[in-house]
């Protein structure tokens, strides 16, 4: 019993949270601002708790694994989640459904936790579905408005459709090896035509959810729609989770079709590089802007997934944890600006370094670490997302992700020119920064300074990949 509550701590404290926020909302509850506070405090006292008796080890047949690795990759999902309550607190406080907000938050949370630690393909697929329903609820939370709903419907056929393939993958699995483990289904794989198919359908699952071109269709209008929290939780948690299992699938489940897989990631992340540079220049709405510069974003991380060893599974994580702090910075900005002006377009930011300078450099730090200009962390995450893709040798494809690099500072650095340097009649006036939004962006924007400049922790993250 006492394995039972150590090895499934962070499931059970995310659980007990949930229950908690349910039984304040069946009561008489309390005031918004209480509530949120008390939220936050939770999420927080999650997040610590991450870091104390962790161990090794599995669970129900091993159908449920855990390991400090994967410990700290919820950790990071936790944090985000912890962020995402401090920037969005102006739009939280005004919202009418608080609770059933983060009960539906938390429950995704939870079912990301499950699918990190899965061992079980069967598993695997309930913890997705988990993970995934309740975003598109989040995505309509924003119930007066039409595109609110329109984001949400689009939201839940793509993650339908989605999951459809993922199940007849897994089908063709299960007819081909006779299990659902992942410790047993190497050990059966030679690489024929049908495992392939079958490969490429998971993949295909995978891509939906990592909004990896050309299954990246849904992604724009749904950031477009949905509420600045929902977007932020699925351009940063949802990716996060997603990114963390995808390396657990193509190097412990499917290794033996490295050569197959290889490649697949190759065409994928240069066409998913490629495309969202490009759309992501044309953009004028800060969320659209914001949805291609993730998209981008993923083909750098498919660019680490891509070299199938240690260094691979470091550069990744990493990643993940400086991208964090960047895009939440960045949405946070845009969240406290669109709530209290209702402006969402890039035009509305000229001369905003006038009227706002903290907000102003707070974004700007944000897009020179997502632009992997130095002496960001960014900087420091994708030379380490590059170092590991040319542990293959292949040094086009490295060629052709440093030239997107250089590509996607043309519409950072627009952003950024025009908060700066552009001059505007009617600037964006001073905004009052709630206490918590404030603390957020400081902690964002020290994570982005911190974690590229301290060595320690690439060196920590690689101790647990080993």
């Amino acid at each position: 019993m006492n394995e039972f509550f150590t090895l499934m701590k962070s499931e059970l404290v995310v659980t007990a949270i949930i229950f908690l926020l349910l039984f304040i909302k069946i009561s008489k509850g309390i005031q918004h601002s209480s509530l949120l506070s008390l939220i936050q405090v939770l999420l927080l006292i999650n997040f610590i708790a991450g870091f104390f008796f962790n161990k090794s080890g599995g669970l129900f047949g091993d159908m449920y694994q855990t390991s400090p690795l994967i410990v700290f990759q919820k950790n990071i999902l936790s944090l985000a989640v912890y962020l995402i309550s401090l920037l969005c607190t102006d739009w939280l406080k005004k919202t009418e459904h608080l609770p059933e907000f983060f009960m539906l938050m938390l429950s995704a949370l939870l079912g990301m936790f499950f699918m990190i630690s899965s061992g079980n393909l069967l598993i695997f697929y309930l913890s997705l579905e988990l993970a995934s329903i309740p975003v598109a609820a989040m995505a309509n939370f924003d119930l007066s408005k039409k595109r609110s709903s329109e984001g949400a419907m689009k939201m839940i056929l793509s993650s339908a459709f989605s999951s459809g393939i993922l199940l007849f993958g897994i089908s063709l699995i299960y007819g081909i090896t006779g299990t659902l483990s992942f410790a047993a289904i190497p050990q059966l794989l030679d690489g024929s035509t049908l495992q392939i198919m079958a490969f490429i359908f998971l993949l295909s699952a995978f891509a939906f959810k990592l909004s990896i071109v050309p299954f990246h269709l849904w992604t724009a209008d749904v950031y477009e729609g949905s509420p600045i929290a929902t977007t932020s939780f699925l351009s940063v948690v949802s990716k996060g989770a997603i990114a963390f299992v995808l390396m657990t699938a193509l190097y412990k489940v499917f290794a033996p079709m490295q050569d197959v897989w290889y490649t697949m990631l190759v065409i994928l992340a240069i066409i998913t590089m490629v495309i969202g540079n490009l759309f992501a220049i044309r953009q004028q709405n800060i969320k659209r802007f914001l949805a291609f510069s993730s998209i981008a974003q993923v083909g750098f991380i498919l660019v680490g997934i891509s070299s199938g060893s240690e260094i691979g599974i470091t550069a990744v994580v990493y990643f993940v944890l400086i991208y964090t702090f960047s895009n939440l910075a960045a949405f946070g900005v845009a969240a406290v600006i669109a709530e209290q002006t209702g402006k969402e377009n890039i035009d509305d930011y000229k001369g905003l370094y006038k009227t706002n300078p903290f907000l102003c450099w707070i974004l700007a730090l944000a897009l020179f670490s997502l632009a992997g200009i130095p002496p960001t962390a960014g900087f420091f995450g994708k030379l380490f997302l590059i170092t590991a893709g040319a542990t293959k040798g292949s040094y086009t494809f490295i060629t052709i992700a440093a030239l997107n690099m250089i590509i996607s500072l043309y519409y950072y650095l627009r952003v950024i020119r025009a908060a700066f340097m552009d001059k505007n009649d009617n600037p964006i006036s001073t905004i009052k920064l709630n206490a918590s939004v404030k603390l957020a962006m400081i902690i964002c924007g020290a994570g982005i300074l911190l974690v590229g400049l301290l060595s320690w922790v690439y060196d920590y993250i690689h101790s647990l990949s080993l």
